[in-house]
């Protein structure tokens, strides 16, 4: 049987020692991961010559995977090496998404539900992703929430989590909308189904309060700190619904994208505001006045 390593767009993936093209077919049906998903990644942006905060993206996708219960087997220092490294591969003209990865192999000798930790295996793998940095975005209340950290593992970048992302999208779309603005099982807001998110008020800058329920990003906490070094009041607080939609701008920040403005939530319209758009300008400064472009 012919085994289809293409991916959809140049990518290349080192594992094992090695950097390998396409989508090299690395996971089993007997390996742990593919039945009991124990997967981890992170993701950081090349771009312009240009990869922000890359350092804090390989240090955290270690701690996902202790969280899991893996064993990281490279030192995040070695792994921003390797992005570097691959980055080369490509001609430069696109940007890049960097995707290091840890999955267990085996379950543990005392129970194959858990992981094994020796069995730990790791890949990082770059593939070409244009930015879509400041395309407006529209959002609608998900029906669905983010669990608590008693029921799922939400202080790790684990693939497992993703699948109730992915229908909450799945609902959001069905209704005509890009993303959906999701809550925390108490009813407040946290996040939207693929990034954080941001409102204003009255000229105070606002984002939910870390609550161990969503994942509090990288490029979260580079927008609230270079925010506040502009003379933003940006506050980290409990917000409701009913505060986004009273709110005088709306707009999200992820690694994916950067910053984007949202011009719809459910029924309320919002213009696209002065302050997501400052918030870009000085993410782009900043990125580009501290990054060099040879790792």
């Amino acid at each position: 049987m012919a085994v289809d390593t293409s991916a959809r767009t140049a990518t290349w993936t080192y594992v094992d020692g090695e950097w390998i093209s396409g989508n090299p077919p690395l996971i089993g049906p007997v390996s742990h991961a593919m039945w009991l998903g124990s997967t981890v990644f992170d993701g950081a942006r090349w771009f312009d010559g240009i990869a922000p905060d890359l350092d804090l993206h390989c240090q955290r996708i270690n701690r996902s995977a202790l969280s899991m219960g893996m064993k990281p087997t490279v030192a995040a220092e070695d792994i921003e090496k390797l992005a570097w490294e691959g980055v080369k591969k490509f001609d430069g003209k696109t940007a890049i998404y960097i995707k290091p990865m840890y999955w267990a192999e085996h379950g543990a000798p005392f129970s194959v539900v858990a992981a094994d930790p020796e069995s730990t295996r790791f890949a990082l793998c770059l593939f070409e992703a244009p930015m879509n940095t400041a395309k407006p975005s529209s959002l609608t209340l998900s029906p669905f929430r983010r669990p608590t950290p008693e029921s799922a593992m939400t202080g790790a970048k684990t693939g497992s989590l993703y699948p109730n992302s992915g229908r909450m999208l799945h609902e959001a779309h069905g209704r005509g909308f890009d993303n959906a603005l999701v809550r925390d099982m108490n009813g407040n807001v946290v996040e939207t189904a693929s990034s954080n998110v941001f409102m204003v008020k009255d000229g105070v800058v606002m984002t939910p309060v870390a609550n161990g329920t969503f994942l509090a990003g990288i490029t979260r906490a580079r927008i609230i700190g270079l925010l506040r070094q502009a003379g933003f009041d940006v506050r980290e607080v409990t917000l409701s619904v009913e505060d986004f939609m009273n709110a005088d701008e709306v707009f999200t920040t992820g690694n994916y994208s950067k910053v984007v403005p949202v011009v719809r939530l459910d029924d309320r319209q919002f213009q696209e505001g002065p302050v997501a758009r400052k918030a870009l300008d000085l993410y782009m400064d900043w990125a580009r006045s501290t990054h060099g472009t040879d790792g």
